[in-house]
């Protein structure tokens, strides 16, 4: 049975690609500007790929958790 209060299958995909494109900016935003030192490391990297990672595996796990409907 599915979640009707959950977000849909479309909208966890699309979740799942923006969380790819924010990764790939912030790699190319490093690679291009170089890597940040002091409390802008711990912002950047640890922040933003948190945000983005934790976005990606939670609607991937979301969307392999109910591939069985």
């Amino acid at each position: 049975m599915a979640n009707k209060y959950g977000p849909t299958r479309g909208e966890l995909w699309f979740r799942v690609a923006a969380g790819i494109g924010g990764l790939a900016f912030l790699i190319y935003a490093v690679s291009a500007q170089g890597m940040p030192s002091g409390p802008a490391l711990f912002e950047v990297i640890g922040v933003g790929g948190v945000f983005f990672g934790g976005t990606i595996a939670l609607s991937a796990w979301r969307l392999w958790k109910g591939r069985a409907d």
